[in-house]
């Protein structure tokens, strides 16, 4: 799971298997409709699960948080392995 931020501000959170040439693609035009409109975009923070369904979850669990919340979740992360954890203490998805 990975979140963005475009040259709006806004953020943008989606899941990948290879993150970097996820945003690689969001940073040619091609990666979705809202981030074509927003480039460039930068990689704020991005998370690591053992499967799909786990990325996905926690994607649709941080979508549902406030920008607010998101911000500080994101800032309170130093790397991807903590950023991974606090996602699953905050959204409580257990260990």
């Amino acid at each position: 799971m990975y979140v963005l931020r475009c040259a709006d501000d806004t953020l943008y959170t989606g899941y990948a298997v290879d993150v970097e040439a996820r945003v690689r693609v969001h940073n040619a035009g091609t990666g979705a409709k809202y981030t074509a409109a927003r480039r460039p975009v930068t990689l704020e923070a991005s998370a690591a699960f053992s499967s799909k369904h786990e990325a996905m979850s926690a994607e649709y669990r941080f979508k549902r948080l406030s920008r607010e919340e998101k911000l500080n979740l994101i800032s309170r992360a130093a790397d991807m392995e903590a950023f991974s954890r606090l996602l699953r203490e905050e959204l409580g998805m257990g260990g």
